[in-house]
Parts: structure tokens; C-alpha cells; sequence
């Protein structure tokens, strides 16, 4: 097969790809200098659009409408604008070999692509039941949420099982934003998790307890401390019941999982150094590999606010570290420097009518502030996180635009504090006189 030469490639479609395209075209980037290869079959867009408006039963998002970069409250994207700057979208393509030191991609189909410089924007995949062994993790209507095909087959099955019973698999992102959504398109809904509350990694036992109180009041069964051991079908092979550890068997006509992801790092194994369960990279995404960054999911990189290396797992990086990189790769080009990645991590999530936000780090004593009664018509409640007597996280549920923005300032600058009590009884209003 013909080989097809870059001077850069993007290898991977999502949101990292999108907003480095982006930037490259900002850069000047010249017809033909460009390419993305996806796996997927549409350009880049919003993923967290799937988990969240692609599910709705009514004024459901749709492409070409959430194609990046408009989650940022940017252009948007369509295959059109990549033609216009000449940069090549190379879809529904899958590498299966990478040979880093020959600057070398093969696709599944044989194709052979050449790069002078590569950006790794692999990002993450779902981790699968199947993948322990589960029984019956491979029936019919078991879904797992990462790309569009998988939310297409999800509405699918929504509209044919109508009013029929859901069980979530998971407490963590996907769980809470998918049981949501099914609860508005009117399922039976039952979550399903091994910990002793939901988000874990992120939540307080007191943050939790709002938001388990919420969905209960939702009517949305809450199952803690057992997990998923089996599942049975029915003769069309199609889910009917989940069994739990604990001895419980639940109904289902759709099952969700989500019980997280892991970044997809294999096709360069041995071949670049590696932390942390991710690629290694210095500041500006450069590996160990010379001409080779890696941004998103799979970048293990410094965290300057914390003198500390670590991989995050969301979108706002996603986006900031591609654009950090393909800054880093023109400026190394014209002989200049561009600052150093200085993060300050960023979470949000969106369900019902509720909407929170973190900034910072979750480390440390806790103090929680606000409203956080389930039943009010409003709530509105947040947390610090406080160690060695310097604020250094802040959550905020049913803040303004504002507000939130007072809490990043926060986690940013981290103040001092004397007496807990007394920022218990600040609250709010802590973060929004700094």
C-alpha cells in the first residue's frame, strides 16, 4: 500500500485532537502538513455531551452540533472547516502498530502512514466486565458509554424498551450521569456500586450523602457495598436480570457500566517511558521520544501547582494540554519558549437540575458549608479541603458562574486558615471576598 506522509500527526479523534487542530490552524499550519487519524467515524467532538444532552428524551444534542470546540464556548468544528485549512481527517481508521523510532503508524487495513512529528491523543477506553471474567457480561443490551456509536445503540434501546427497568453499574461519572438520564426517559432505575458512597475519589462521605439523598428522592434505588457477579439473558440472548454479589438478583432490560477507563498507551509499550499508568512527559508533553508528545488521558506530566506528577482524566485537560503542545511544538520550531503548564485540575458534573464544580486538590480535612438538605427546592452547598492550615480544594454544588469562579481562585491561591469552625460559617462567602 501507498505510504502517506505528515509533517505532523494527531493519532486519535476526540477532544484533545480537535482542540490541537485548533491551535495548529491558529499557528498556521499549511494545507497538507496535518492529519488526524481517528478510529471513529465522525471528526472530533464534546465527549461529555454523550453521558449527558445526546441521552435526553426530549431537545436531545445531536452532531454536527456539540463537534468541538463549542463546549469551551468556541468554534465549531465541522469536517468543512479541516478541508478549508487542509488538514487531512483520516476516520474510522485503527493503528495497530506504531515503530516510534522509524516515525512509523500502521493501520489495521495496511495503510502506512509517515510523520516528522506525533502527538499520542490515544485517550482513554472503558474498562469491561468481560474483561474479568463476569458471567454473562456479554449479553444483549449491556452498554458501556465512551464513543457515539456506543450512546446511538443506547438511544436505540431506550426507545424499544420503553418505561422498562435500568440498572447503573458504578457510582462514579458515568453511574451518576446515567442514572439520571435514564431516570428522565423514564426507567426504573437501580445504581449498583462496592463503595461506601458514590464518587469516591472525589467526594466527601458528606457530598456523597446529597447527592444519594437526591436521587433517592428521585426515585432511583441506591445499592451500596456489593457489586455485579452475573448476568442472565433471555432465549433472544438479551439481559434480563443482574445478580449481585450479596445474593440479590435485580431485573434489567438495559444495563449501563461504568466502572471507569484505562488510557490507551499499549501500541507504545517499551517503546517510551512510562509513570504513573501513563505516557511520561515534561511540561510541554514532549515523551522521551524526541518528535513524540502525548496530551489528554495518557499524559503522566508534571503538576507545578503541587510539585508532583500525576495523569488527569478530563476534559479541560484534554483540551489545555493539546493546545499547551502544539504551542510547544511552534515555539521549538521558531527558536522561542512558551511558559511552562501550570494546571489547576477541574471537575464538573451535571445531572437532574443539578450542576457542581471542583477545583484543586481533595487532600487534607474537609469542612462542608451550605444547604446540602436533598429536599430543598434549591440546594446550594460546598466543601474545602484544608492541609497544613492552607485551603488547597474547593467544591461548589448550584453555584453562579461567579461563585465558581471564586472557588478556582481559591484552590489557585490556596489562603490560610486558623480555625475551621469559622470557615464552616464563612462558607461561600470565604472564597468570594479573595
Amino acid at each position: 500500500m501507498a505510504e502517506k506522509h505528515f509533517k505532523y500527526v494527531i493519532l486519535g479523534g476526540g477532544v484533545s485532537a480537535g482542540y490541537a487542530a485548533r491551535e495548529f490552524a491558529k499557528q498556521g499550519v499549511q494545507p497538507g502538513e496535518l492529519a488526524i487519524i481517528s478510529k471513529e467515524a465522525v471528526a472530533p467532538y464534546e465527549r461529555p455531551a454523550l453521558s449527558k444532552a445526546y441521552l435526553f428524551p426530549e431537545g436531545a444534542a445531536r452532531l454536527p452540533g456539540f463537534h468541538v470546540c463549542v463546549g469551551s464556548g468556541g468554534e465549531r468544528l465541522l469536517p468543512e472547516w479541516y478541508k478549508e485549512k487542509g488538514i487531512e481527517l483520516i476516520l474510522s481508521t485503527e493503528i495497530m502498530k506504531a515503530d516510534l523510532p522509524a516515525k512509523t503508524l500502521v493501520s489495521a487495513a495496511g495503510e502506512i502512514f509517515k510523520y516528522q512529528i506525533l502527538i499520542i491523543a490515544t485517550g482513554s477506553t472503558v474498562i469491561r466486565l468481560t474483561d474479568f471474567g463476569v458471567q454473562g457480561a456479554d449479553a444483549k443490551n449491556i452498554f458501556y458509554l465512551r464513543e457515539i456509536d456506543d450512546a446511538d445503540k443506547l438511544v436505540e434501546v431506550i426507545k424499544a424498551k420503553k418505561n422498562g427497568k435500568a440498572v447503573i453499574v458504578g457510582g462514579g461519572y458515568i453511574g451518576l450521569e446515567l442514572g439520571a438520564a435514564m431516570k428522565i426517559n423514564k426507567f426504573d432505575v437501580s445504581m449498583v456500586y462496592p463503595e461506601p458512597w458514590c464518587m469516591p475519589r472525589l467526594f466527601t462521605s458528606g457530598i456523597a450523602a446529597f447527592y444519594e439523598g437526591y436521587y433517592a428522592n428521585k426515585g432511583i434505588e441506591i445499592i451500596k457495598g456489593t457489586v455485579a457477579v452475573g448476568f442472565t439473558s433471555d432465549s433472544n440472548g438479551e439481559v434480563k436480570e443482574v445478580k449481585l454479589k450479596d445474593g440479590r438478583v435485580l431485573e434489567a432490560d438495559i444495563v449501563v457500566v461504568g466502572v471507569g477507563g484505562r488510557p490507551l498507551t499499549t501500541l507504545f509499550k517499551g517503546q517510551v517511558e512510562e509513570e504513573k499508568g501513563g505516557i511520561k512527559t515534561d511540561a510541554f508533553f514532549k515523551t522521551s521520544v524526541p518528535n513524540v508528545y502525548a496530551v489528554g488521558d495518557v499524559a503522566t506530566f508534571p503538576m507545578k501547582l503541587y510539585n508532583d506528577i500525576r495523569r488527569v482524566e478530563h476534559v479541560d485537560h484534554a483540551r489545555k494540554s493539546a493546545e499547551q503542545a502544539v504551542k510547544a511544538i511552534k515555539a521549538s520550531e521558531e527558536g522561542k519558549s512558551v511558559d511552562e503548564y501550570d494546571y489547576l485540575p477541574y471537575f464538573y458534573s451535571r445531572s437532574f437540575d443539578l450542576g457542581w464544580q471542583f477545583y484543586g486538590d481533595n487532600v487534607g480535612d474537609t469542612v462542608l458549608f451550605g444547604d446540602n438538605n436533598p429536599q430543598s427546592p434549591k440546594p446550594k452547598f460546598g466543601s474545602y479541603w484544608i492541609k497544613d492550615g492552607k485551603v488547597v480544594g474547593a467544591f461548589l454544588e448550584g453555584g453562579t458562574a461567579e461563585e465558581n469562579q471564586a472557588i478556582a481562585k481559591v484552590a489557585k491561591l490556596q489562603p490560610s486558615v486558623e480555625n475551621l469552625d469559622a470557615l464552616t460559617n464563612e462558607g461561600l462567602s470565604f472564597a468570594c471576598k479573595i
